[in-house]
């Protein structure tokens, strides 16, 4: 079976993503469709190759298509995802729009895919750290239940799109050449823990979507979450350190046994051999990358992990392919 399959935000970071791994895993393609702004309108990506040229995204755009791919933000989410599904479209949406209503599936596949239905027009993919986070967690929380888990991220630039990449290569060529220039948000040799706005608890909206997203994944609605994201002098590639306890023992060496069998995750655990994942490695790879797990003696039954994975590939359009797969087999 083959599908007719639209990019909406094609031209951006996560949309030239979808393109490439749509190729990669040689996804069934009928028709590929590229949309976006007006302003990248006759921009040509390769898939397969052949040069697809973008088209502007309007509601008929969407004609004849069969799967929606969604990366443009959630105020054009908004707009154009309803008629997609309107014009007969299953939407598998990347921003933060839909994520959070109760009837729209919140999916990582290889950690709630019984979440997935046929009557799901819409299905929300979680943020970036989120997926690499449960990713590494369910397993854990299968054997022993979490209790209360403290997340710190360490989110790279790509997450914040094409102009915050090319800001940070300017921002560094500019410091090494001697200007010393100082503005407080830039990323460069800096780190700035303000992600989205602030919130009226003192949380950025960041935190809170891991929070929230965690809970509605996990399928538990009273789970103890905290996080605090900070943004990175990193080009691509998230890191988290995340900090669990269980509500039961759970041995290291055995936690070491769970992920290492762990659906979609690489443990990278040897330290004394300088063996742990770092995003520079990671980047351009599916996996979650999983190294750094020690006990935690300041609390019962407490262990904690370093997570890292591509956030342009499974933070974002791997993760929708994925789903894209699932709803296929099934």
């Amino acid at each position: 079976m083959k599908l007719n399959v639209a990019i909406v935000g094609a031209t951006g970071l996560v949309g030239r993503t979808f393109v490439e791994i749509l190729e990669q895993r040689e996804f069934p393609v009928a028709e590929l469709r590229l949309l976006a702004s007006e302003r990248s309108a006759g921009t040509e990506l390769a898939f397969r190759g052949q040069k697809v040229a973008v088209q502007p995204l309007s509601e008929a755009a969407f004609e004849g298509v069969e799967l929606a791919l969604f990366s443009a933000g959630a105020e054009v989410s908004k707009r154009y995802a309803p008629a997609a599904v309107a014009a007969g479209a299953t939407v598998i949406d990347n921003s933060s729009a839909f994520r959070m209503e109760e009837d729209v599936p919140l999916v990582v596949p290889e950690v709630n895919p019984e979440a997935l239905g046929p009557e799901h027009k819409i299905i929300a993919n979680p943020n970036c750290s989120t997926i690499q986070t449960v990713v590494a967690v369910k397993p854990l929380h299968d054997a022993a239940r979490i209790k209360r888990m403290v997340v710190s991220t360490y989110q790279a630039v790509s997450g914040k799109g094409a102009d915050a990449v090319q800001r940070l290569q300017r921002d560094c060529q500019r410091f090494l050449a001697g200007d010393r220039t100082f503005d407080p948000n830039q990323i460069a040799f800096n780190a700035v823990p303000h992600i989205d706005v602030f919130l009226p608890n003192g949380s950025t909206k960041e935190e809170m979507k891991m929070v929230q997203e965690t809970r509605k994944i996990l399928a538990e609605p009273a789970l103890a979450v905290f996080a605090t994201c900070v943004r990175v002098p990193v080009m691509n590639g998230h890191s988290c350190s995340v900090n669990l306890e269980f509500e039961r023992a759970l041995a290291l060496e055995d936690a070491r046994e769970i992920l290492r069998e762990a659906a979609g995750v690489v443990l990278m655990d040897e330290p004394d051999n300088g063996v742990y994942p770092t995003p520079l490695m990671v980047s351009g790879r599916d996996q979650v990358f999983v190294g750094r797990v020690r006990e935690d003696p300041s609390v019962s039954h407490g262990l904690s992990l370093w997570v890292v994975a591509d956030n342009l590939r499974k933070g974002a359009a791997l993760n929708a392919v994925q789903i894209a797969e699932r709803l296929i087999s099934h």
